[in-house]
């Protein structure tokens, strides 16, 4: 099964290239990226990637804390496109399962991201919540994982082996540290994996021999020590 790439952005010229790009199938964003694209108005930026990313599947995410506000968040970003996923955190800032949120939209049919998973029992809990007929992807994040020290392979491969006969639930390997993280995704049998542009590229160049990337190496150092005149 070949992984598909998501790019992880919210910047308006990222996604406006990379929308054309076939190794990108989709984009995810969340309120941190949005806030670092310089978003002010959330509505209005969401409108202003969703011109420009009309067909691929773009994940917006809600802010409440509260499961109303959660509830009126998704159901107003769900009515902005039919390519529109709405993220839904697994937990609030208490905790607290997001349980009820996230079985009243998927009751709806309404495509879901659920979002911060980082456990086998969030999974499970997850996929006894889901209507299994609805579209859903599970974003397990391995880089925030492995910047502490856990092992995300373990979790990955077993919430893969979980969902493995519901063929509109996808797990998603997110927060990517590194473009070997695609091989390891692949090799899990994820879905799909989200990352950020610079990664995207360094996916573009696979395949480069040893000895090409040997010399690629020393070029840039000799390249960069004649342009800054180093003397002995």
């Amino acid at each position: 099964m070949k992984t598909k790439i998501f790019c992880d952005s919210a910047d308006f010229t990222t996604i406006k290239k990379l929308n054309n790009n076939s190794l990108v199938s989709g984009f995810t964003t969340n309120p941190s990226l949005m806030k670092l694209s310089g978003a002010k108005n959330y509505r209005h930026y969401s409108f202003k990637l969703l011109k420009v990313c009309k067909k691929k599947p773009i994940s917006l995410e809600v802010f409440g804390d509260t499961s109303y506000q959660m509830l009126r968040q998704a159901l107003i970003i769900n009515s902005w496109g039919k390519n529109v996923y709405v993220k839904i955190p697994v937990v609030n800032s208490k905790g607290l399962f997001s349980g009820k949120v996230i079985k009243t939209l998927s009751q709806k049919g309404i495509k879901l991201n659920i979002t911060a998973v980082y456990t086998v029992n969030q999974v499970k809990k997850i996929l006894k919540t889901i209507n299994k007929n609805s579209k859903t992807i599970i974003s397990i994040f391995s880089g925030r994982m492995s910047d502490v020290g856990k092992d995300p392979v373990p979790i990955i491969k077993e919430s893969v082996r979980l969902t493995k006969k519901m063929k509109r639930v996808e797990i998603l390997w997110a927060s990517t540290r590194e473009a070997y993280n695609y091989l390891q995704a692949q090799k899990c049998g994820c879905a799909i994996i989200t990352m950020p542009p610079a990664i995207i590229q360094k996916i573009s160049k696979f395949g480069k021999t040893y000895q090409e990337l040997t010399l690629d190496t020393v070029k840039k150092f000799l390249k960069d020590s004649r342009d800054s005149d180093f003397k002995i």
